[in-house]
């Protein structure tokens, strides 16, 4: 009998998780913990690539991460949850790796001069923000992972990791599989002002919000922007309120919606306020386990020990077998 596929990724933590970061990754994780062996980290090193001036808060978030992972859905029986910081081998590999790297591999990566120019405020002239790919391939094939679930944006930096492996594997021996990039769809989700939900936008609607919190800011969205007056017509493919109809709302309810919106039959504000309760209601299960685990977080610090120590085992064998290829 063969064994499941294993599957490695991560996310940053960088605060509370929103409803962008659910139907982006999480969701895609939650159903993929039933099918593969899956190895999913908090990337708190990674944060430091961009926040290394402020990482008092990396602690609080990697553990608010691991709840709403929890309270989400993922299952630490059903897969390795932990802590990229907690398991140092992935800094010994990192640096092996880094003495085999061409320079203009890191140059060349699509999203590099992308994220100096998106936050140019912070000074990015680092090797550690430069390297920040090879940290990412150690991260993944140290765990000789299969595949690697991203979306489509995310693809070249999982080619790279393919390119260092066997780039290792030539000059070493094989040691590393090159795991394949699983393309994942996404439900486009966008923000309350209808740029990308992020928590620097201050736009996102968290795991976290209480139905006050989340008619409050769903009364704030951006509709369809050529409807002015109430008795004007308005067109839902382009309304954002419609999107998030169609994921939380009842399939009855949006069929009414379409046809009473176009018509002018019903109003943005009662509009909205559909829409809020629908979404409050998909939440609920959510964020009451959110309530339970941040008072219980002996359990959260259990969960992040127990699977750090798990993944440890496994990117220890990694590494003898890395350093008897290298021969040191």
């Amino acid at each position: 009998m063969s064994r499941a596929k294993r599957i490695v990724s991560g996310m940053r933590p960088t605060g509370a998780l929103h409803l962008g970061n659910l139907h982006g990754a999480l969701q895609n994780w939650i159903r993929m913990q039933d099918q593969y062996e899956c190895f999913f980290f908090i990337a708190d090193w990674h944060a430091l690539t961009s926040d290394y001036e402020n990482p008092g808060n990396i602690y609080s978030y990697t553990r608010s991460m691991m709840i709403d992972w929890l309270a989400a859905g993922l299952s630490p029986e059903k897969n390795v949850l932990f802590v990229q910081s907690r398991v140092k081998q992935h800094a010994e590999l990192y640096l092996l790796l880094s003495m085999i790297t061409p320079v203009p591999w890191l140059e060349r990566n699509p999203t590099y001069k992308e994220q100096i120019e998106a936050l140019e405020s912070k000074d990015l002239s680092t090797f550690g923000f430069l390297g920040y790919p090879v940290l990412q391939a150690a991260d993944i094939i140290i765990y000789k992972a299969d595949g690697v679930p991203v979306g489509i944006d995310q693809a070249p930096h999982i080619e790279l990791t393919r390119e260092i492996a066997r780039r290792f594997n030539h000059l070493y021996g094989r040691v590393f599989p090159e795991p394949e990039t699983i393309l994942t769809e996404t439900s486009k989700i966008l923000g309350t002002d209808r740029r990308k939900m992020s928590k620097s936008y201050n736009n996102a609607i968290f795991l976290s919000d209480s139905p006050e919190e989340i008619h409050s800011k769903v009364s704030q969205m951006i509709t369809d922007p050529q409807r002015m007056r109430r008795k004007d017509p308005g067109n839902p493919s382009i309304c954002n309120v419609f999107s998030f109809h169609r994921l939380y709302s009842p399939e009855s309810l949006v069929s009414e919606i379409e046809p009473a919106c176009r018509s002018a039959q019903i109003g943005c504000v009662e509009c909205k306020k559909k829409m809020a309760g629908h979404l409050a209601e998909f939440l609920a299960p959510i964020r009451e386990k959110i309530k339970y685990y941040k008072t219980h977080t002996d359990q959260v610090d259990q969960v992040m020990q127990e699977g750090s120590d798990r993944a440890r085992r496994v990117a220890e064998q990694s590494l003898e077998e890395v350093r008897a290829a290298i021969k040191i």
